[in-house]
């Protein structure tokens, strides 16, 4: 992968949720925000086995309906973190510190779109997102109105000292739980590209599934406990970032780094620039 790739399509790992969720009911958009947008909520993640997932999708509960948007069930994501030249978003998020914030451009490559969102952290722990339509690319900075509006959320420092650092992208399906306000999301295919050095990571064969609720454990947060999962500290940018930057401290994820994304000779990809 390079950093402007829109997704993989490794046979046998995309289709894998989609077999799973076949033969669920469909949610379509308007429907899935309007019931469970959950911009401000409890997230759960859990990294598995993609070749499980077909098995854990067949016992969701009755009711279970799943996004689809013009006959497709599964949407290719392109995410690009932004962060300060000391990665101060890096640091506070694998330190836990009270007020942490993530920085991000999401491109939605099978429907269209591109959204500029922040990530915070609220009371209880629960995440708070803001974003914004944002129709221009990134990757030489935030435009002005990018800039205000991320100054209105992390301050006018980092914002301003904002660059891209790091690409991810993955393969997404979304279901919708018969539980008022409970969404969880089903990444396959995924794949790191440090903007900074030109490494690329790709781990094909996990899925990160996340599970987003108000405070109450889902009916899919306890389906993967009875399976023996549990909830991971990972997340695609803090990970990934020390996955590919072995100087980097390790943090809070280092036991998902050493369960699932240890990579200690990455090569460089050849013709990406660093």
């Amino acid at each position: 992968m390079t950093a402007t790739t829109a997704h993989r399509t490794t046979s046998g790992t995309v289709g894998t949720a989609g077999r799973g969720v076949g033969q669920l009911p469909a949610v379509g958009l308007a429907e899935l925000v309007e019931e469970a947008e959950l911009l401000t909520r409890v997230d759960r993640k859990y990294v598995i086995d993609a070749g499980t997932l077909e098995s854990l999708l067949a016992d969701v509960p009755s009711g279970t309906r799943v996004l689809e948007i013009g006959g497709r069930r599964d949407f290719a994501y392109v995410s690009t973190y932004l962060d300060t030249p000391d990665l101060l978003s890096f640091h506070s998020s694998g330190r836990s510190r009270r007020r942490r914030w993530k920085v991000r451009e999401r491109t939605y490559q099978d429907t269209g779109g591109n959204w500029l969102e922040v990530k915070t952290t609220g009371p209880r722990s629960q995440t708070v997102k803001q974003r914004l339509a944002h129709p221009g690319a990134v990757r030489d900075g935030l435009s002005s109105d990018g800039v205000a509006f991320v100054s209105g959320i992390i301050g006018d420092s980092p914002a301003r000292s904002l660059h891209p650092v790091l690409v991810t992208s993955y393969r997404r399906t979304t279901l919708l739980l018969p539980t008022s306000g409970t969404r969880v999301t089903v990444d396959v295919d995924l794949g790191w590209t440090s903007l900074q050095t030109g490494r690329d990571l790709e781990r094909g064969r996990l899925a990160v599934v996340e599970t987003k609720t108000g405070s109450t454990p889902s009916p899919v947060d306890r389906l993967l406990w009875a399976h023996g999962h549990r909830p991971v500290r990972i997340s695609k940018y803090g990970a990934g970032m020390a996955a590919l930057h072995p100087e980097l401290p390790r943090l809070k994820w280092h036991r998902a780094l050493d369960r699932h994304l240890s990579c200690p000779s990455t090569p460089l990809r050849r013709g990406v620039t660093p």
